[in-house]
């Protein structure tokens, strides 16, 4: 073999071992931070609407999607599994999350008011509940909802049966939540006059309930009286540790990809959406 035919095997070598190797790196599982307690938008058997957007971005990624699954409810997966390097992808984060480096976003919804449609509730603005009748409402602690309660005077007569819906049992040094799917389950069978939740809690619930419901988005934030503005509608992300900056560029390089299967799924579970922000 001649030095030229040598060094032409050479470089042909070296330029399938160069390719072998991006195939290598190109094939890496995208390992995706889940929960197995946060139906409905993510469950172990993956048909939670964010575990099936995530497979879309593995898929346009060139990545095999892997599920890091925590027996958790979601507000640890930053701290215990992304921030630990458990896996390395979060779903369903506020844009701008300060914890996290953020993709732009890819869908926009808010807080509504969920009711039975014979009662004939559709007011967007949440203060018009001081005045009704009503006194049950589902709501999740901790959340915005509460607030509401607070600052329309419904929250100290409907406390308990708050507590209720999680069995009395106590939030201190512990976190208990009222399932997503009860709120709409309360209402649709009369044991509440209305539930306040983020649209992406309920809307699957909503479309599936026994008698005919509705979700009027709220349609302003709640004015805190030290001036400050808790929002209601929000612009959803995805999440990666914050000097991640490879990673976040590939997955923003893959979103227009999957733009018209984020919005197919996100049909399909009757989210509401807004127009994003930015």
């Amino acid at each position: 073999m001649t030095t030229i035919a040598r060094s032409r095997s050479v470089l042909a070598a070296a330029t399938l071992l160069a390719a072998a190797a991006g195939a290598a790196e190109a094939a890496e599982p995208l390992r995706i931070c889940a929960a197995t307690k946060e139906a409905p938008y993510s469950s172990a058997d993956g048909s939670g609407f964010e575990n099936r957007i995530a497979v879309k971005l593995a898929e346009a990624m060139g990545r095999e999607p892997q599920f890091v699954y925590a027996d958790k409810f979601a507000i640890y997966i930053v701290r215990d599994y992304l921030e630990t390097g458990e896996c390395d992808v979060v779903l369903g984060v506020d844009s701008g999350d300060e914890r996290l480096a953020t993709s732009k976003p890819i869908y926009r919804t808010g807080y509504v008011m969920v009711s039975r449609q014979d009662e004939n509730f559709d007011t967007a603005d949440w203060e018009a509940i001081r005045d009704t009748r009503f006194s049950r409402f589902a709501i999740r602690f901790y959340s915005p909802a509460e607030t509401i309660l607070k600052y329309t005077g419904k929250w100290e007569d409907n406390a308990a049966y708050l507590y209720g819906l999680i069995d009395f049992k106590s939030n201190r040094n512990t976190y208990n939540q009222v399932d997503a799917s009860r709120l709409v389950s309360e209402v649709a069978g009369g044991e509440a006059d209305l539930a306040i939740a983020f649209a992406p809690d309920v809307a699957r619930y909503v479309k599936s309930a026994s008698v005919p419901m509705r979700m009027t988005m709220i349609d302003r934030p709640i004015t805190r009286t030290d001036g400050k503005t808790i929002p209601l509608q929000y612009d959803q992300a995805i999440g990666v540790r914050k000097d991640d900056t490879a990673l976040l560029a590939e997955i923003e390089a893959a979103l227009p990809k999957i733009r018209a299967d984020i919005d197919q799924i996100l049909a399909e579970e009757g989210i509401p959406l807004l127009p994003p922000s930015s």
